[in-house]
């Protein structure tokens, strides 16, 4: 089972949601408080269900928050960004060397998000 883990960065706190095997999924922004870094795992886990937006596509079929968009980034690297209702990111990937694994990492999110623990990093 995923969980989300809370950790102290120098300008404040992030959440990485993790998988069971302890693979990072995704990665929050930085919060300056943890009132902050749990309301944005509850967005999280509410909104992990959302359609996926494919901007590598090339026709690119728009969809409604929340939604997760996979793109190509500058170095030609797959990644996905999880945005709310309210278009804000709310959850980012690392990068993909393959468009398979970035979609692997989204399903990853939606199975992982809704049940994951919130655990402190020691």
């Amino acid at each position: 089972m995923g969980k989300f883990v809370i950790k102290k960065t120098a300008t404040g706190l992030k959440f990485d949601l993790k998988a069971g095997n302890g693979e990072v999924i995704a990665t929050s922004e930085v919060y300056t408080a943890e009132a902050s870094c749990i309301k944005g795992i509850e967005s999280v886990k509410k909104c992990c269900l959302g359609e996926i937006e494919d901007q590598t596509a090339e026709t690119i079929e728009r969809k409604k928050h929340p939604k997760f968009e996979l793109y190509q980034d500058q170095a030609g690297e797959y990644r996905f960004r999880l945005k709310a209702r309210n278009g804000q990111i709310i959850a980012t990937s690392e990068g993909y060397a393959a468009k398979a694994s970035a979609e692997k990492g989204i399903a990853s999110v939606k199975k992982n998000a809704p049940e994951a623990k919130i655990v402190k990093a020691k």
